[in-house]
């Protein structure tokens, strides 16, 4: 039965597991945080809905597969069969060897050598002609992040009538540095197919429309001042106005900005339940024991920082002699796939640095860092919000980083202090954070300074702050305004 409403995303709603019967069952990601619990509970109102997504399939002759999911509600899911090197050169290699450093203004580790653009087009394509089999007359079709940038230009190709967005769930560089990618005309020309393109900030639209306005003939909309929840000026990624809309092939391009927001009222109802209550008590009497708790939690990318963390976390055990045994860092780096050196070189070097400083600063009944490399789960992780007294969170490049979100919904009518790069999208958004360089020492040294000594009643007052903030740009927010766009009487073509 053809859909009002196409969901493309290369993850599915559940996680297929087999049982030892040989029967499918389908079960709820291990984190009940993110934005698939959300994609999911938008086919509550889209009862004639269906989801893109692939699976892994050695057989060559595999077709698409369709069922429908029924519990709580009913989500028709279509999955697009690729094989494992499929799978390797269009995610692993061309989107995160060549594609990724790109987007993340890391051209030094751009890779073009190994990219198989050609397998890139071919899955693109695959999903595209799902979408449209699947797609009603009219129907809105919404696409999810940067490995299917070619998709809309293939929907367009096969469908008129429907209406297109893709949210990008990463950064968008500036004009120059995107103009690396060989591929760079094409991946606008798809984009530009769309109804409505989103983006995380105003920086990373306009950042976008740059780049089509130097590459493309393109006419662009007027700038308008950015919505009052965003920092305006003042910091790396900080934007007064952004163009809205693009003028391409008799086409109206919508750009909509809206932050992915976190879920503050199932954090805060984790954080008051019994046995994340007992967590809290484990954690204050075997990892704090009086000691200021300093937590960062990221995943072992060079894009994230950990490295230069570190390293500021050592330089202050140097400067401030006083505060070695009175502090203890919670490092949960989440190690990446294995099969991609970069990120094996990555977590290598923070194994090594974090083994140097305990080896420097350890003490018998102190140890200056705790590291994990495993997923933590997300009710434990709530646990170690609530009982860290800053949250570190200084990534070289971030597209938002939901962390800085789920500390402060974590830390609602307590106090804390969040220690934020100014290289992420959600600085424009967190206007109590403590805002830091991460390429500067000097900046990096006064963020944690400054966090350490911040009085309570200023840690109160600006995580009152952010709280709001989170609550307001909540991830049911993000999803409705985004939708709102290519749903929108004026998501259509230039007249």
């Amino acid at each position: 039965m053809p859909s009002s409403f196409v969901l493309v995303y290369h993850r599915s709603p559940y996680d297929e597991v087999i049982n030892a019967e040989g029967e499918r069952k389908w079960c709820d990601q291990k984190s009940p945080n993110g934005i698939i619990p959300t994609l999911r509970n938008l086919f509550r109102s889209q009862p004639s809905g269906t989801w893109i997504a692939w699976r892994q399939a050695d057989d060559a002759e595999a077709v698409d597969e369709t069922c429908t999911l029924e519990h709580p509600f009913r989500i028709r899911l279509r999955r697009i069969p690729l094989k494992q090197d499929q799978i390797s050169s269009f995610y692993h290699v061309t989107s995160k060897e060549a594609l990724w450093p790109v987007l993340h203004s890391f051209p030094s580790h751009f890779d073009i050598n190994h990219a198989d653009w050609s397998r890139f087009q071919e899955v693109n394509r695959r999903f595209a002609e799902a979408a449209c089999h699947e797609a009603a007359p009219g129907a809105s079709i919404w696409i999810h992040d940067y490995n299917l940038w070619l998709a809309p230009g293939y929907i367009r190709s096969l469908r008129a009538d429907v209406k297109i967005s893709l949210f990008h769930h990463t950064p968008f560089p500036s004009s120059d540095v995107f103009s690396i990618l060989p591929w760079r005309e094409e991946i606008l020309e798809s984009l530009l197919c769309c109804d409505a393109v989103g983006f995380h900030i105003p920086r990373y639209a306009e950042n976008f429309a740059r780049a089509a306005s130097s590459l493309l003939k393109v006419q662009k909309g007027p700038k308008v001042p950015v919505p009052t929840h965003f920092v305006p000026c003042g910091s790396a990624l900080a934007q007064p106005d952004a163009t809205a809309w693009l003028d391409y092939k008799d086409r109206r391009v919508q750009l909509i900005s809206t932050p992915v927001g976190t879920t503050p009222g199932l954090i805060d109802s984790l954080r008051w339940r019994s046995d994340v209550q007992t967590l809290i008590t484990e954690i204050e009497q075997a990892t704090k024991r009086g000691r200021r708790l300093i937590l960062s939690a990221s995943r072992v990318d060079y894009t994230k920082g950990n490295l230069e963390l570190l390293l500021a976390y050592e330089r202050l055990l140097e400067r401030r002699v006083d505060l070695q045994s009175e502090v203890v860092l919670v490092l949960a780096c989440v190690a990446a796939n294995s099969g991609m050196k970069v990120y094996e070189d990555t977590q290598r070097s923070i194994e090594e640095l974090v083994g140097r400083i305990n080896g420097r600063f350890s003490r018998m009944d102190w140890v200056p860092i705790r590291l994990t490399t495993q997923r933590i789960p997300y009710a434990e992780m709530v646990a170690w919000f609530a009982t860290a007294d800053v949250c570190w969170i200084t990534p070289l490049r971030d597209g938002l980083n939901l962390v800085a979100k789920e500390y402060a919904a974590a830390r609602k009518g307590q106090g804390g202090t969040l220690v934020l790069s100014e290289f992420t999208g959600a600085s424009v958004v967190m206007k109590g954070a403590v805002l830091t360089n991460p390429y500067s020492h000097r900046r990096m040294d006064d963020a944690i300074e400054a966090a350490l000594a911040m009085p309570m009643d200023q840690q109160r007052s600006r995580m009152q702050s952010m709280v709001e903030a989170v609550e307001k740009l909540s991830v049911d927010h993000w999803a409705k305004e985004q939708l709102k766009a290519v749903q929108a009487p004026e998501a259509q073509a230039v007249r």
